[in-house]
């Protein structure tokens, strides 16, 4: 390398090649193809015939056909015989070589046309109200043409919760997309089947749901980037207490997070979210009616079932049709469109939450239950004989026979 970089500067310089081969004691052909190349000299090994270069062809053949067939069973196939390490070698060598391709095209976001919304799962468990911990999704929804990224957690993957949290973020937005894309997820929806519930949503906000084909990372890679980031930038050193204290440190972090430059669009998603609001639609003008809904009559036992969780009802409404709601924070019953009972949603599983009036009030009906009956002083008994006379048509002298 360094005989050619200084061959060139001589020649450069005007000292003749002839001097420059003399001086150097190189060859006059070494001279003039160093003056001629147009990059640096490099060592290429000659390739030498292997003992894989007779499987070759054997192999190429059968990773087009089968991209993932294992280096083991190819051996086999093609009666390899050699060194298994030196087989996997070659295979390992070819195998990017004969995947069929999948370009990716380089996605435009236009204001306002589209949010990508993904489950994230923090590697890290949250205390619940039953002293157990467990890790939970949270709910991200990033639109793509600012990068602004809202979030929250949310009690479980269901149907319910997902359109739960998806709302309350909307309205922190105070517009919305006119596409929200998913990965098929089973709470929203595979293929061409949509979770219950799911269509009607879509239809009362306008916006069109869009359901990723397998093998589809790069339409939804701006919000899946995010929930990386989540874990290298937001989660060390911190601890949380409950799921209400992850979402408190969450949303304070989020105002930082969404006022920093993003590297791929080189400004910052707050500066870029007018325009993206601009592009949107408005949101709904009345409150969706959604969440966990149930009718169901109300059993001796006063308790009505939320997810997995038990939650007691005033006894009263026992035999009674009582409509059952919540939301992500609340649980309601209510009687003939009056709220009975109300109690903290719990997030925990297999819960049984029990209000102390409730268990007052059904005492005091046990007790009314079981009281023996009073019987009243004036009740007589006896009846008079002439009653079955008069009742069978027996008068006179027919009755004293």
């Amino acid at each position: 390398m360094e005989d050619w970089a200084l061959i060139r500067r001589l020649v450069a310089d005007g000292v003749p090649q002839r001097q420059v081969a003399k001086d150097l004691g190189v060859g006059r052909s070494t001279v003039a193809r160093a003056v001629a190349s147009t990059s640096p000299p490099k060592y290429e090994r000659l390739e030498q015939p292997t003992t894989f270069s007779p499987f070759e062809r054997r192999v190429r053949d059968l990773l087009a056909e089968h991209p993932q067939m294992p280096a083991t069973v190819i051996a086999e196939r093609v009666g390899w015989s050699g060194s298994i390490t030196w087989f996997r070698d070659n295979v390992r060598r070819m195998r990017p070589e004969q995947r069929p391709v999948d370009p990716a095209d380089r996605l435009v976001w236009e204001p306002g046309d589209a949010a990508q919304c993904d489950l994230w799962f923090p590697p890290a468990k949250i205390p619940l109200e039953d002293g157990s911990a467990k890790l939970l999704p949270v709910l991200v929804i990033t639109p793509a043409h600012s990068r602004f990224v809202l979030g929250r957690m949310i009690p479980t993957r269901k149907t319910e919760d997902l359109l739960l949290g998806s709302w309350e973020l909307l309205q922190q937005l105070g517009r919305v997309p006119r596409r929200l894309i998913w990965d098929n997820e089973p709470g929203i929806g595979r293929g061409p089947r949509r979770a219950a519930g799911v269509a009607e949503f879509m239809g009362m906000l306008a916006t069109r749901l869009v359901l990723l084909k397998p093998r589809d990372p790069e339409s939804k890679g701006i919000v899946e980037r995010r929930n990386g980031w989540f874990e290298t930038s937001f989660m060390p050193g911190r601890t949380f207490a409950s799921p209400a204290d992850f979402n408190t440190q969450f949303a304070d972090w989020l105002q930082l997070a969404n006022s920093r430059v993003v590297r791929t669009v080189k400004a910052r998603p707050v500066d870029r979210l007018d325009a993206d609001l601009a592009g949107m639609l408005p949101l709904p003008p009345v409150a969706l009616q959604l969440g966990w809904r149930n009718r169901v009559r109300l059993g001796r036992d006063y308790y009505v079932r939320v997810d997995s969780n038990d939650y007691s009802v005033d006894p009263t409404a026992i035999g009674r049709l009582v409509d059952v709601t919540a939301d992500l924070e609340r649980v309601r019953v209510r009687l003939g469109g009056r709220v009975i009972s109300e109690h903290a949603r719990v997030w925990a599983r297999g819960s049984t939450i029990t209000d102390p009036a409730h268990v007052a009030t059904a005492k005091v009906l046990r007790e009314q239950f079981q009281r023996p009956r009073a019987i009243a002083d004036n009740d007589d008994l006896t009846r008079d004989l002439a009653d079955y006379d008069r009742a069978f048509g027996l008068t006179g002298t027919e009755a004293a026979s």
